[in-house]
Parts: C-alpha cells; sequence; structure tokens
C-alpha cells in the first residue's frame, strides 16, 4: 500500500493532525493504522479531546509531486483584487532579488500559508519576517503543558531555521516589521525597508494589557519563551509547591488553573465574572466547579483588580478594588488578547477588533494585502481558533497563484475546552 492512499484528519481543537501513514506510536497506533480502526476512547495526544472532534483533512500535494513548475504570474482571480492605483508598478531596482510574497508572522497561520503557497508553486519568492525566532509549535499546548512536565524545547515541532530552508523561504527572524505603503508597495521594518509585490500580514494577537499588572509582576502565556520563564519561576523551590495567581477565568485562565493544579500547584483563579467560563452557559461553568473540588483550585468571583505589588519576601500581593488582598508566589494574567493596530492602520485597511476582512472571500479591500489567523475579524468578531487558518490558507495559496477560489465558510467554530478534570464544548 502505498502513501499516497493514506488519509490525514485534522483536530477541530487544536489543529493536531494524525496522518494514517504515520499512526501515533506513543498512543499504541502502529504506522498505517486507518482512522475507523481507532479505539472510540483515543484522545487527540495534543489537547485531549475525542475521535469525533476529528474530521478529514485534504492537504495540497507537495512541491515534489507537483514536479519542477515555473513560477507562475498572478491569475485573473488576483488580478480582479489589485485595483488600487499602483497595481503593476516596476519592482525597486534597489532589490538584490525579486520581493514576491512577503509573509509577516511566525506562527501557525503563517507557516500554514507557506506550506500551501510553496506545494502549489514551488519557485515563488517568499520571505517571512517575525518578530520572534519562528520555531514551529503547537500554541493550544501552551497552557496544558505544565502537568506533562514538557520543557520548552520539547514543545518545537521544527526549528524556524530548518523550516525555512525546507520551503526555500528567506526568514528575517527577531524583526519588527511596523509599518507599511500601501502604493509604493513597501514595508518598514527594525532590519530596513524592502519592498513586496504581495503581503500578508498573520502576525496574530498579542495579551491584553490590563490595568493594575504591570509586565514586571505578571506572566502572559502566549508563546515558548513566556511558557519557559513560566516553567523556570515554578520550579525554583522544588521542595515546595509555588502558590499562583490567575487573574481572568476564560478559555486559557481556566485550562492555565487546571493543568497547574494537576501539576501540584495551588491555584487562585479570578474575575470580573461571578462565575469562571462566563461565555458558557451556567451549566458548564458550575460542572467545572464541580470537578475542580477535589483540585486545588480556588475560583474568586466579582474580582475588579486595583494593582499588583511585589511584597519583601519575594511574593506578589493582588489588591482587588473592593478591599481584599490575595498573596501569591506567581501571577499570570490571563484576560485576553488584542491585536496589535500599527501596521493595518499604515496601510489604510479596516479596522473591528482585528483586520476586517470580507466573510466570503477574505479580501481586505486594499489591493497586494492580505491577512488571515488571529488577526482578523469577521463582521466584527476576532477569530482566534487553530480550525479556521488551514482553511484560510488554502484559499489565500490559491487567489495568490491564480487559482479558482471558493467562498469562504465563516461560520463560528466550535471551541473545545482542554480542562481534563472536565473537558467543555462551547458554542
Amino acid at each position: 500500500m502505498s502513501r499516497l492512499e493514506f488519509r490525514q484528519f485534522i483536530c477541530r481543537a487544536c489543529g493536531l493532525i494524525y496522518d494514517e501513514a504515520q499512526g501515533d506510536e506513543d498512543s499504541g497506533l502502529a504506522p498505517g493504522t486507518r482512522f475507523e480502526d481507532i479505539p472510540e476512547d483515543w484522545a487527540c495526544p495534543l489537547c485531549g479531546v475525542t475521535k469525533a472532534d476529528f474530521e478529514p483533512h485534504d492537504p495540497l500535494p507537495s512541491p515534489t509531486l507537483l514536479g519542477a513548475r515555473s513560477a507562475r504570474p498572478l491569475g485573473r482571480g488576483a488580478q480582479a483584487a489589485s485595483q488600487s492605483p499602483g497595481a503593476g508598478r516596476p519592482l525597486s531596482p534597489r532589490l538584490k532579488r525579486p520581493a514576491g510574497v512577503v509573509v509577516v508572522g511566525g506562527g501557525t497561520a503563517a507557516w500554514s500559508l507557506v506550506e500551501k503557497l510553496r506545494a502549489l508553486d514551488p519557485h515563488r519568492p517568499m520571505t517571512l519576517v517575525t518578530a520572534c525566532s519562528g520555531d514551529r509549535y503547537d500554541k493550544p499546548r501552551l497552557s496544558v503543558a505544565c502537568k506533562q512536565g514538557v520543557q520548552a524545547a520539547q514543545l518545537v515541532k521544527e526549528r524556524g531555521i530548518h523550516a525555512a530552508q525546507r520551503l526555500q523561504v528567506r526568514l528575517m527572524a527577531h524583526t519588527h516589521a511596523f509599518s507599511a505603503d500601501a502604493h509604493s508597495r513597501m514595508l518598514r521594518t527594525t532590519r530596513g525597508t524592502f519592498q513586496y509585490e504581495e503581503l500578508v500580514l498573520a502576525h496574530g494577537s498579542a495579551p491584553r494589557s490590563c490595568p493594575g499588572l504591570p509586565d514586571e509582576l505578571a506572566w502572559r502565556i502566549n508563546d515558548l519563551r513566556a511558557y519557559s520563564g513560566l516553567r523556570t519561576v515554578l520550579a525554583v523551590d522544588s521542595a515546595a509547591r509555588r502558590t499562583v495567581l490567575i487573574v481572568g477565568a476564560g478559555l486559557v485562565g481556566c485550562e492555565l488553573a487546571n493543568d497547574l493544579a494537576l501539576a501540584g500547584h495551588p491555584v487562585t483563579v479570578l474575575d470580573v465574572a461571578d462565575r469562571p467560563l462566563a461565555m458558557a452557559q451556567p451549566e458548564q461553568s458550575q460542572a467545572l466547579l464541580s470537578a475542580w473540588a477535589g483540585l486545588p483550585i480556588a475560583f474568586v468571583g466579582h474580582a475588579q483588580v486595583q494593582q499588583a505589588r511585589r511584597l519583601g519576601n519575594g511574593r506578589t500581593a493582588l489588591e482587588l478594588r473592593d478591599g481584599r488582598t490575595l498573596e501569591g508566589d506567581v501571577l499570570v494574567s490571563a484576560v485576553g488578547l488584542s491585536t496589535p493596530s500599527q501596521l493595518a492602520r499604515s496601510l489604510g485597511l479596516d479596522w473591528a477588533d482585528g483586520i476586517a476582512v470580507d466573510p466570503q472571500t477574505l479580501l481586505t479591500g486594499v489591493a497586494h494585502v492580505h491577512a488571515l489567523g488571529d488577526c482578523i475579524s469577521l463582521n466584527g468578531r476576532a477569530q482566534r481558533f487553530i480550525e479556521p487558518i488551514h482553511r484560510q490558507a488554502r484559499l489565500l495559496a490559491a487567489r495568490l497563484c491564480g487559482e479558482a477560489v471558493e467562498t469562504y465558510e465563516s461560520a463560528p467554530p466550535v471551541v473545545r475546552v482542554k480542562t481534563s478534570s472536565m473537558p467543555l464544548t462551547l458554542a
């Protein structure tokens, strides 16, 4: 049986792909195990949801299967989306190499697009500009990996430099893009200004700031560096468990609380709402609280933070507006995410809690500028979920290569809360 006959299935909760050819040997599934032969109680090795949460995944063919095809100009579909003054302007003679497609970002959205675009066009010049190292890892796992004792380096699936070599992409790591000019098609970065043919914004979102929670006192777990720092702090005194204060009882806050408590750290979770997971149904919140009853987790509702301050003993005091004060060894802020707007606004993009794109076409309305992933919004709602990213990347890659583009289905994804004590599914 050849590899091409095997299928792939993607987890709707975290984006992990089960490849029948590779199996899941850690779970006892040998290479070649068909999806229908997997036991029904098998769980996603990344986020823990069930087999029922997987759906068929149809990856684009690889460059090897496509053969040595030459790079193609944009087709009619892409030309129709490029109607602003300056479209078709010759590239700057200062460039030492073709500008090609420039992607800003180094996370799942950015690399998913690069993978799919490279599969369609083996020779298209591409540059990836990212403020981080560009290492590839599953971000949803950050909130559930402490209990497993996973080091930050173990979460990396592929180093950024290796992915760039494999996909023949120019990687500009640790580089900040701070503005761009849609008319001249110039991107300004901390490593200089250069021109692009097509610009893709996939820079994601960042932890939201919260008054009273200064950066030097509160951890915000949104990347590998922060996760590594938190693990280091928790292990300062291996003989004693560190008490943790988590501000924010949303999706990430609850997953972190559950994970840290299972690792043995006493946790207090605070929220302005009267229950955890306020976006869920009341009975779901109650089920979670009941599941936490046997864990060292305390929930404090109606909690509005006044300020956090460092105590002389190295602990942190969290003062609430109603006069209460809580103490802990470690303070974590999980009050949500926000999308940086500086780059988008410099391009004149519409803004609505993210880069506003057309819900059916994903067009930004500005020629040669595209966006996907956590940084976009559809009908005014941010799209900070893994599941839609692969579909967005497939559509955008096809458009950039002049392929036929289908209408994008923008139905809100089902959200799986990876609290292993009481896994929940939210509409």
